[in-house]
């Protein structure tokens, strides 16, 4: 007794413990331990609703278990939503969560926040992995079988992932012990006793012993030769699978903020936003780290994210600042907030952790209130003057300009280095120089290309040049900066005052910020004092006049008679070339593909079509139809073994040429039990023929017992190449049988 219910609760106790660990696996890349929670809470309701339903029928048990997992999914749900301040009604939160659980899953910042979204499609695979390993488990006794779906759901929760948290194997270990665990207790070894006699049941376990020792010798020597390879091909860091998803679509205006500066500047009394806060502050709407020479840009790879915000690469954290926004004219997705963002509350965001940029994927809309956490930093100026500038890959991003950089941007860039070797000091270099020599314009026109650049630093005062809004200012240091080797970036955003004040189109600017060692992104003003009167260029701050060269020779060109190459497309031979196509191997790998694509077709045709053959005649209509149905089979395997029973035998003499067809072959299976008898099978075939409607339903399925076992002795008594035969052989589909 207690060995049965030991035997009764060993199963489900250890794929509840497999789910669960799979949960804790996934569990590393969330905050907190809510979805770890929720993931043990539908392993276990699962496994609950099977063990409960075992008496019932197979097909009934799965509509219960779905009907059960609908309601703690809407429990779930709502917990997590309450947890996260998800608004709006629970059925308008399930069919979000539902409709864009996987893209959202996949695309969030980690760490994942639990919501709606990000929990939903765990919990559903969850309960569905415990309820179908359950059923294999118990109702078909396949073990082995029934630990499949908590593999896999191990798999995709390390496939999950990914390289976002550090490697433990002892998940890994754990869940092998439970799989382990579960086969050793629910294993049970048959031995029929009746038939064998000593001697052969000796050599039955002498071959086993001997072939278990082969295989095991083997799989050894494959791991020994295979493995060196193998592992070479596998990398050292796993695929993460946030790479898949596509980030959000932005047009120019979110992506170059910069050349909203003109416009706002021609109406700077529009009313942006209201900002309350603690002290006077820039607020940051989007750091522009992407420069090609014609344009500045975010480069941004948004990801959506819970409140909770990491902190960027390189951000250093000196103080909290709170702050509170209700957007009024403001439009597009970037978020205004200070830098840096740590929590954000009131409005479900998309994070670039590598810039610290925030967006609102559904983007902004007027009377939006949100509210932010920023650990903002200032850097210690004592220690600017000595410090250094980072090199290597992680900056190359701020330090890239486009091609053909104009070589009067150039020289000035080595003019304002020459005298100046400390990084600080070049930056201070560049900032003086720009605020002295350059007047403030806020009529000035939009652009920040190359060109647009030249002209602001170097055209005619009376022409236009030398005056600019703080996008020509910014770009034009961060460029200088670059061709000096300071890592620089641009910043679009806002000048705030403490309280609460709205911020109009007039507060907005740009800045440009150099990345120190050990200090972080520090920024710099290069916009001149109000009233401040432009100072003139200095000569050798010009730009060299353009050097006078004689023109050249206008002697006539040779003309040079066409070549072969010249010639149109008829004029050559129609054949393959060397740098053309070759139609025939085209022609021929879409052959060779048509051919292989036709191959598989049929196999899957056969193959399907001979399961729902066997199913229709060992399962489906009256016992005397299944009798019938399981002779049929029979006869199918006697031709597919090469051993067709001649039609004018009766039923008893098949049973005895069945017989004669699975006898073991000499030097062969010297030691293999006697093939299932049919005896008792024919016996009720002729019982059908001749005494319609006595079958029982006990005697069709001991006939198909008996059939089912004589068949998987014949097949297993051939040779490799007739067993591939025999499964792929089309025949018993249109040979006699019953439809």
């Amino acid at each position: 007794m207690v060995t049965r219910v030991f035997r009764a609760l060993v199963s489900p106790v250890l794929i509840t413990a497999m789910l669960v660990l799979s949960g804790l696996v996934a569990d590393r890349v969330y905050s907190g331990m809510l979805l770890a929670q929720l993931l043990a809470g539908a392993a276990a309701g699962s496994v609950l609703i099977s063990v409960a339903c075992t008496r019932l029928r197979a097909w009934a048990v799965a509509p219960l278990s779905v009907l059960a997992l609908a309601a703690y999914l809407a429990f779930a749900l709502n917990l997590s939503a309450q947890r996260a301040d998800v608004p709006g009604d629970l059925l308008t939160v399930a069919a979000e969560a539902l409709r864009d659980g996987i893209p959202r899953l996949l695309a969030a910042l980690v760490p994942v926040e639990p919501q709606p979204d990000t929990v939903a499609l765990p919990i559903v695979v969850t309960w569905l992995a415990g309820l179908t390993a359950m059923e294999l488990t118990t109702r078909t006794r396949r073990t082995l079988v029934g630990l499949t779906p908590p593999v896999a759901l191990f798999a995709g929760a390390l496939w999950l992932v990914g390289p976002s948290a550090p490697r433990t194997p002892w998940y890994a270990l754990a869940f092998a012990g439970l799989a382990i665990a579960a086969l050793a207790f629910t294993g049970r070894v048959r031995t029929p006793d009746s038939g064998i006699d000593p001697v052969t049941r000796r050599a039955l376990r002498i071959r086993a012993a001997i072939a278990g020792g082969t295989g095991f010798a083997l799989i050894l020597v494959l791991v020994a030769v295979a493995a060196p390879p193998v592992a070479q091909q596998v990398g050292t860091v796993p695929l993460d699978p946030r790479s898949l998803i596509d980030p959000p679509d932005l047009d120019a205006l979110d992506e170059n903020p910069l050349i909203r500066l003109s416009g706002w500047a021609l109406q700077p009394q529009e009313k942006l936003l209201d900002a309350e806060l603690a002290a006077d502050s820039r607020i940051r709407l989007a750091v522009l780290s992407d420069y090609d020479g014609v344009t500045w840009k975010v480069g941004a790879t948004y990801r959506p994210a819970g409140r909770s915000l990491p902190r960027p690469p390189g951000e250093l954290a000196t103080e909290t600042v709170q702050q509170r926004f209700v957007v009024a004219g403001l439009t597009g997705k970037l978020l205004p907030a200070v830098a840096t963002p740590s929590r954000v509350d009131g409005v479900r965001v998309a994070y670039d952790q590598a810039t610290g940029t925030v967006i609102r994927p559904d983007g902004l809309t007027e009377g939006m209130t949100y509210t932010v956490t920023s650990q903002h930093a200032e850097a210690d100026v004592n220690l600017l003057p000595g410090a250094d500038v980072p090199t290597g890959s992680a900056m190359s991003r701020y330090l890239a300009l486009g091609p053909n950089v104009p070589e009067n941007i150039s020289r000035l860039a080595q003019q304002l280095g020459a005298d100046n070797g400390a990084p600080y000091q070049r930056a201070l270099a560049i900032e003086q120089f720009l605020a002295e020599h350059y007047r403030l314009d806020p009529q000035a026109p939009s652009g920040h290309a190359y060109p647009n650049l030249n002209f602001f630093l170097f055209g005619p005062a009376h022409g236009g040049g030398r005056k600019g809004t703080s996008e020509q200012f910014s770009a034009s240091f961060a460029v200088l900066a670059r061709l000096l080797n300071l890592p620089s970036r641009v910043v679009v955003g806002f000048r705030a005052r403490a309280g609460s004040h709205p911020v109009t189109a007039g507060d907005a600017l740009a800045w440009p910020e150099v990345y120190f060692t050990d200090l972080g992104w520090v920024p710099f003003h290069p916009l001149p004092q109000p009233n401040q009167e432009a100072k003139p260029l200095e000569d050798e701050y010009k730009p060299e006049p353009e050097k006078s060269e004689p023109p050249e020779s206008e002697a006539p060109v040779p003309t040079l008679p066409p070549t072969d190459e010249s010639a149109g497309p008829g004029a050559g031979d129609t054949g393959a070339t060397g740098g053309g196509v070759n139609v025939a191997l085209v022609a021929g790998a879409g052959g060779g593909g048509l051919a292989v694509l036709l191959l598989a077709a049929f196999i899957v045709f056969v193959l399907l079509g001979r399961a729902a053959l066997r199913r229709r005649r060992l399962e489906e209509g009256s016992p005397e139809q299944r009798i019938e149905g399981a002779w049929l089979e029979v006869g199918d395997a006697l031709r597919l073994a090469g051993r067709p029973a001649p039609e004018h035998l009766s039923a008893a003499e098949v049973a005895v040429h069945a017989a004669d067809a699975a006898a073991p072959v000499r030097g062969k299976h010297e030691v293999r039990l006697s093939a299932p008898a049919l005896d008792e099978l024919a016996d009720s075939v002729n019982a059908t023929v001749f005494g319609a409607g006595t079958a029982r339903d006990a005697d069709a399925e001991a006939a198909r017992s008996r059939a089912v076992a004589y068949i998987g002795e014949l097949k297993a008594r051939r040779s490799w190449w007739r067993r591939l035969i025999w499964t792929l052989h089309p025949g018993p589909l249109r040979w006699r049988r019953r439809d």
